[in-house]
């Protein structure tokens, strides 16, 4: 006889600290347990699951849905959060919960299998409080729900042979309870332009509220940027309030990369081409890296149309034109690209990965290596690193009349902070804000992240 398998999301849960609990006090626990046990049975039953069994301080669930799965254990730690109020804090049953999407192996009632295994090893290694996701439910839900995630990396699971990818959900806010899909609409919607000259721009709208548009720079894309853990949080994090409207500048990305011009002048037309496409007539304005360049020389065009103007990590003098020594450096990297940006030994590319996020875990690092392979090719690299180390726009910084803020990374390695300075000091009126950390771009974990959000709301309130 076949054996009868199928492919389920699967939930297990586990009460932390469960033996303690039970040495203090048996009967008190066992009770206390098999109460919040029965408030979870509509939840789960509401939301199409199953329990398949209960283990002493734990379950395990499946559910024909993934994005049910993930609803129903966000719910459940939410009614616990209400449940243990007014409880001792020694006394308080807690859950870790992980969920998998996987094949299992039916047995009558029950389910067995590596996808059951993977589930209890998630749970196993879960915050309390917390829910632990792989990355094939990750992939599920990704756009669907509004919460939040942070990367755990590839973890090692007892008696699992292959590494997983492990995501942690961030389903409460500020306030202490989880956001609902109002609250952040997360979805992008892809578009496409074209540029006076007949280039191809892709460009994205993301979020609700009044308009922020962020200029385009060297390495993005805007379908990888807004799954990869490098870039996934900025983005998701300025569509929360706003309306936000980036693209991908000529010569990466979605937009063509084999293109005659690739100059400040033909970026800025770039900016100008997507704005008038999305018609947004007044916005703020965002300008990361050689971004910062693009949206000063935009402000200095359009004043009438630029509200505010946000400059992280921007320069006003490229690489080549800051000094000797600095010119020689940005030589070398140039030849270094054209060698080894596309070749399958990322070795060359670690060089870049190393500058813009010296502090990355080992997989964030071999996300970015593989991001550049994606976003453009060698030859593009070299073109658009070579144009926008030879930025100057010294002249135009006295010209802006819009209020500007100025974030730069104390510590950054592909930047210096002192570029990020005499930015600010040649725009009359600039606020300069310094921000903690070595990463030319900020990752989701550092402290520089919230300051980042922080600053821009307080900026934008003006």
């Amino acid at each position: 006889m076949a054996e009868l398998r199928k492919l389920v999301a699967i939930m297990a849960v586990d009460v932390v600290g469960y033996s303690r609990l039970m040495s203090e006090d048996e009967a008190g626990t066992a009770k206390v347990v098999r109460e919040h046990r029965r408030a979870a049975v509509p939840i789960v039953q509401g939301l199409g699951g199953r329990i398949v069994k209960t283990m002493g301080d734990g379950l395990l669930l499946e559910f024909p849905s993934v994005v049910a799965a993930v609803e129903c254990a966000v719910t459940i730690q939410n009614m616990m959060v209400e449940r243990n109020v007014g409880a001792p804090e020694a006394r308080r049953v807690v859950y870790r919960i992980g969920i998998h999407l996987g094949d299992v192996l039916v047995d009558g009632d029950d389910i067995l299998g590596d996808g059951v295994n993977i589930a209890a090893r998630l749970e196993s290694i879960c915050e309390p409080g917390g829910v632990s996701i792989s990355r094939a439910v990750y992939d599920q839900i990704s756009g669907k729900l509004a919460f939040g995630f942070r990367t755990l990396g590839l973890q090692k699971l007892k008696n699992i042979a292959r590494a997983v990818e492990v995501f942690a959900i961030d389903y409460m806010d500020k306030t202490g309870k989880a956001p609902t899909l109002d609250d952040a609409n997360v979805a992008q919607t892809i578009k496409y332009c074209r540029a006076p000259d007949g280039v191809r721009l892709a460009y994205a709208i993301s979020g609700s509220g009044p308009p922020l548009v962020k200029a385009g720079n060297w390495m993005n894309h805007l379908e990888y940027d807004w799954e990869s853990p490098i870039w996934r949080h900025v983005f998701r994090g300025l569509s929360r309030n706003h309306t936000l409207i980036r693209y991908d500048a000529r010569g990466n990305g979605l937009s063509d990369w084999d293109v005659d011009t690739l100059s400040l002048d033909a970026w800025v037309t770039d900016l100008e081409t997507v704005v008038n496409r999305a018609a947004v007539e007044r916005f703020p304005l965002l300008g990361m890296s050689q971004g910062g360049a693009i949206s000063v020389a935009y402000a200095v065009r359009h004043p009438e149309r630029v509200t505010h103007l946000i400059l992280y990590g921007a320069f006003a003098l490229g690489g080549k034109r800051r000094s000797p020594a600095e010119k020689e450096r940005r030589d070398a990297m140039t030849t270094l690209m054209r060698l080894g940006w596309g070749a399958d030994n990322p070795t060359f590319r670690q060089i870049f990965t190393g500058l813009f996020i010296p502090g990355a875990t080992h997989e964030q690092a071999d996300i970015f290596n593989e991001l550049q392979l994606r976003t453009t090719s060698p030859e593009c690299a070299v073109r658009y690193f070579d144009a926008v180390n030879d930025f100057d726009i010294i002249d135009l910084l006295s010209k802006v009349k819009v209020p500007t803020l100025v974030m730069h990374v104390r510590d950054d390695q592909m930047v210096p902070f002192y570029a990020g300075r005499q930015l600010a000091a040649g725009i009359s009126g600039a606020h300069f804000v310094a921000l903690p950390g070595r990463n030319h771009l900020f990752l989701e974990h550092e402290a520089a992240s919230d300051r980042f959000f922080e600053e821009l709301s307080l900026f934008l309130r003006d």
